[in-house]
C-alpha cells in the first residue's frame, strides 16, 4: 500500500472511529455532549467528506493528496478545539458562551416542554475523565496524533520520490 493510499485511509478512519466514539458515548452512554462538544465533531465530519473525495480522486493523485492534505487539518481543527475545551475543563482559561444549547420547538408550549426535559450541559464541567484525561483531552490526542501521522505519511512520499 502506498504511503498516500495510507494516509486516505487514516484520513477516514481518524475521524469516523472519533465520530463514532462522541456519538456511541451520546446515544449509548448517555452522555450528553455541551456546545464545544458539537464545535469538535464539525471538522470530524468536514475530515470523512474530504477524504470520501480523496479516494473518489485516488486516480489523481495530485488532488487526492490535496485532499488528504485538507481532511488533515479539518482533524487537527478538532483537535485544537478539543485544547480549548479540555483548557475550559480544567479551568485553565474560561469559554466563549455560556455552553448551553437553546431547544428548540414550534410553539411556545412546546418550547417550555422542551427546556424543562433539556439536561443542562456545562462545557467547564467534564461528565467523564478516565486518569484526568476529559473526553475533550483525548480528542485533541487522538486528532493531532492521526493528523501528524498523516502528514509523516505524506511527507515520506515525498522524500522518497
Amino acid at each position: 500500500m502506498s504511503p498516500l493510499a495510507k494516509a486516505r485511509l487514516l484520513a477516514l478512519l481518524a475521524p469516523a472511529l472519533l465520530l463514532g466514539g462522541a456519538l456511541g458515548s451520546q446515544y449509548v452512554g448517555g452522555l450528553y455532549p455541551c456546545e464545544m462538544c458539537y464545535w469538535q465533531r464539525w471538522p470530524h465530519e468536514a475530515a470523512i467528506v474530504l477524504a470520501l473525495l480523496a479516494y473518489g480522486l485516488s486516480g489523481q493523485p495530485r488532488w487526492s493528496r490535496a485532499l488528504v492534505v485538507l481532511a488533515a487539518i479539518a482533524i487537527a481543527v478538532s483537535g485544537a478545539i478539543g485544547v480549548f475545551h479540555a483548557g475550559v475543563e480544567y479551568g485553565w482559561w474560561e469559554g466563549l458562551t455560556t455552553c448551553s444549547r437553546g431547544p428548540s420547538a414550534a410553539s411556545s408550549e412546546d418550547l417550555l416542554k422542551a427546556i424543562m426535559n433539556a439536561p443542562l450541559i456545562r462545557c467547564d464541567q467534564p461528565q467523564w475523565t478516565l486518569g484526568g484525561v476529559s473526553l475533550a483531552g483525548f480528542n485533541a490526542l487522538f486528532s493531532f496524533a492521526a493528523a501528524i501521522a498523516i502528514w509523516a505519511l505524506l511527507a515520506g512520499r515525498r522524500r522518497a520520490a
